[in-house]
């Protein structure tokens, strides 16, 4: 099966359930095209899958990026080594 055949099995197999793994594996397949017209051909299937994923992810019945808490758009994601933002803070020695 050629890497657009894979594309084309992943656009129309795709379902709420899976579009977030069958938009990763696209991306891979993706970059192993190198002929620019493979990848005019595979970018109609790329970008299906992807809005896909944005429609199912807004109604809230597929998996979203970071699989945690959604954030104001434009906010920038917690750190893991920055100090919490609430409670009391820590005094200096």
């Amino acid at each position: 099966m050629t890497v657009l055949e894979q594309l084309r099995a992943l656009y129309f197999g795709a379902t709420k359930a899976t579009v977030g793994d069958d938009f990763v594996r696209a991306i891979d397949l993706f970059k192993q095209l190198t002929v620019e017209e493979e990848r005019e051909k595979a970018a109609v299937f790329m970008e299906g899958i992807a809005e896909m994923r944005r429609e199912w992810a807004a109604e809230g019945g597929g998996p979203r990026k970071g699989g945690g808490k959604s954030r104001p758009p434009g906010s920038a994601p917690a750190r893991a080594d920055s100090p919490a933002r609430s409670g009391p803070r820590p005094r200096k020695p």
